[in-house]
C-alpha cells in the first residue's frame, strides 16, 4: 500500500473556495455556544457539499439533521431558481437557531424547515428528491436509508455523514457502543445493496456517497 505524508488542512482549505461570512458565523457560533459544536459541517466539508450539489444540479434536496443550518445552506447553493430543500430537525431549539440563520440568507425562500422525527415526517412528504443528506441520529441511519430510498429519484444520490465515526467504525473491537455498531451496520447495509453504487470519502469524519 502506498503511503503519503499528511497534508496540513490549512493548505487544503487554501484551495477549497471561500466560506462566506454567514457560514463562518454559523461555524463560530456552533463551536463557541453549543456543547456539541463539532457536529457543524465546517469549511472543508461545506465546500464539498456545495460542489456535489452544483455537480448534481438537484431540483429537490432532502436533509435529515439540520443542526445550526450550515450544511443546508451549503447544499442549497446548488439549487436552481425553482429548486427547494427540505431539512428536518428533531430538536425544536436547534430548529429555531437554524431558522434564524436561514432568514439572513438569500437562499431562505428555497429552504423549508420541518421540526419532528424524520422517520414519521418523510412518508408524508409528496416530493421525490435528487439529493439526500443523512446526518441525524447515528443509531437510526439504517432506518433513515430505508425511508429515503423510495423517495430518492433514479438516478439520484444519497450522502451520509460520520460513517467513519471517529475511526471507530473501521476498528475490530467487539462489544462497542451502540452508535459505532449502528454505523458499522449501516455501512455494511449499503455495501450489500446491489441497487446502488457507493464510496466512502475519508473527509472529516467520513462521507458516504451513494448513487441510486
Amino acid at each position: 500500500m502506498n503511503t503519503f505524508p499528511e497534508i496540513p488542512e490549512e493548505y487544503i482549505l487554501r484551495y477549497a473556495g471561500a466560506e462566506n461570512e454567514l457560514l463562518h458565523e454559523i461555524y463560530r457560533f456552533s463551536n463557541a455556544q453549543l456543547l456539541y459544536g463539532q457536529m457543524v459541517s465546517g469549511h472543508l466539508q461545506g465546500r464539498l457539499l456545495s460542489m456535489l450539489s452544483h455537480m448534481i444540479r438537484p431540483r429537490r434536496i432532502l436533509e435529515i439533521g439540520t443542526f445550526t443550518g450550515y450544511s443546508a445552506l451549503c447544499l442549497a447553493e446548488g439549487l436552481g431558481p425553482e429548486g427547494r430543500l427540505d431539512t428536518i430537525e428533531v430538536n425544536d431549539e436547534m430548529a429555531e437557531i437554524a431558522a434564524g440563520f436561514f432568514r439572513r440568507s438569500p437562499l431562505e425562500p428555497q429552504i423549508r424547515l420541518h421540526v419532528g422525527d424524520a422517520l414519521e415526517l418523510i412518508p408524508k412528504f409528496e416530493d421525490t428528491y435528487d439529493l439526500v443528506f443523512i446526518d441525524g441520529a447515528k443509531n437510526q441511519y439504517a432506518s433513515y436509508y430505508d425511508v429515503v430510498y423510495p423517495v430518492t429519484k433514479t438516478p439520484g444520490y444519497i450522502l451520509a455523514d460520520n460513517v467513519l465515526w471517529y475511526g471507530k467504525a473501521s476498528g475490530s473491537e467487539t462489544g462497542t457502543d451502540p452508535a459505532t455498531t449502528a454505523i458499522r451496520n449501516f455501512n455494511d447495509k449499503i455495501a450489500s445493496d446491489k441497487r446502488v453504487q457507493q464510496i466512502i470519502l475519508p473527509i472529516r469524519d467520513g462521507l458516504m456517497v451513494v448513487r441510486k
